[in-house]
């Protein structure tokens, strides 16, 4: 027995973990380096929360953010769709991968519901399963049920493992639901540890326990941004980890993996807390570059025209990227001429440009914008 866990025989003679509840003992020694990180990531995430009450539009925001990290959260465990995929089925287009944009869809609705159903429920067995309920809302196999804890074994390998040659075997299904419940009670204990050492620990537990069949991961990143919004931590949903955690996607299971295998919780924690810096670091600097542009597009459009269609057209185009003439005219209200003379006056002065190359159903992107959106969002 480690200080997370034991791995015990199965009658089926094979070995599963079962982790101990939280919190780990013996304690854990926040100290050195450790120390250093928690204290410039609790600084740089004080800040990024700051940023949101000087943004013009903090949903603005918070609508891009969370698109973009349901597009990296859904890429790690293997979908295709890329960000302009994301835009393209949003505006009506047909597009070939209609399956893998869905399941980032699904995404979007549970980080929408999640945040609107923590004004009225707290974080909660039965608000994982109604996000997990929603994320796998599409599939079809009801071998997997969606919104419902495992009731067989489940083991992380390699295609084609067996438990036997299982990299990772989560606790069998009653063990599971018994550490679910531990770590419900430790959700709602009052911790004399930092809330991001906290979070750090939540989202291990999670993992390891793997308590769904399919979803585990999704679930477990969404949660991340849940605790430190649910805990006071974030006062708008602005971080999240995803890419990080595909940048060094095979760290990132290692790390988690090791605390299973030593006990090392530390080192863990370290890992989680560089994400926060390196995210925080850069969700800042994507805000101030979003920013920027606004200002800049502002501009362009001040010196060309007076109409507040325009500015309504220019700020549309931050929710909604990639539009065509046809969407111009509804969302505006104009005729079709209209709109379509808008579309060659944003053509002119360099703020939007047509992408598909056709003379009919032509589609107009806000490349600049979907330049700095798309930054780590390649499929794998």
């Amino acid at each position: 027995m480690n200080r997370s866990g034991t791995y015990v025989n199965q009658p089926t003679n094979y070995k599963a973990f079962i982790p101990n509840p939280l919190p780990p003992h013996p304690a854990l020694i926040l100290e050195g380096e450790l120390s250093e990180k928690l204290a410039k990531a609790s600084t740089l995430l004080a800040r990024l929360d700051g940023m949101a009450y000087t943004l013009p539009n903090t949903h603005l925001f918070i609508y891009m953010y969370g698109k973009k990290e349901a597009l990296l959260s859904s890429q790690i465990e293997g979908t295709q769709a890329t960000l302009e995929d994301i835009f393209e089925f949003e505006s009506g287009t047909p597009i070939k991968n209609e399956g893998d944009v869905t399941e980032v869809i699904n995404y979007i609705k549970a980080l929408d519901y999640g945040i609107e159903r923590l004004e009225t429920l707290p974080l909660s067995l039965r608000l994982i399963k109604e996000l997990h309920a929603i994320i796998l809302s599409q599939k079809s196999d009801i071998s997997k049920p969606p919104g419902e804890f495992r009731r067989s074994q489940n083991w992380i390998g390699a295609p084609g493992s067996t438990l036997k040659d299982a990299i990772f075997v989560p606790p069998p299904p009653h063990e599971a639901l018994k550490a679910m419940g531990d770590l419900e009670k430790y959700l709602h204990t009052q911790s004399p540890l930092p809330e991001l050492v906290n979070c750090a620990l939540m989202h291990y537990q999670f993992e390891t326990i793997h308590p769904f069949l399919d979803g585990n991961g999704r679930v477990g990143r969404l949660l991340v941004t849940f605790y430190l919004y649910w805990k006071g931590v974030l006062e708008k949903p602005l971080l999240y980890l995803s890419y990080y955690f595909k940048k060094n996607r095979q760290e990132y299971y290692d790390r988690l993996r090791m605390v299973s295998e030593t006990g090392n919780y530390e080192q863990w924690i370290k890992f989680f807390l560089e994400g926060i810096i390196k995210t925080s670091e850069s969700a800042i600097a994507t805000t101030k570059n979003i920013l920027n542009l606004q200002e800049k597009d502002q501009r362009k459009l001040y010196t060309h025209t007076s109409s507040i269609i325009a500015v309504q057209l220019l700020d549309h185009l931050f929710y909604v990227p990639i539009l065509s003439v046809q969407t111009v005219q509804q969302v505006l209200k104009i005729s079709y001429p209209s709109a379509n003379k808008l579309i060659a006056d944003f053509i002119k002065i360099g703020i939007v440009k047509e992408v598909t190359g056709k003379k009919r159903d032509k589609r107009y992107a806000y490349s600049a914008y979907l330049d700095i959106l798309s930054e780590g969002t390649q499929p794998l």
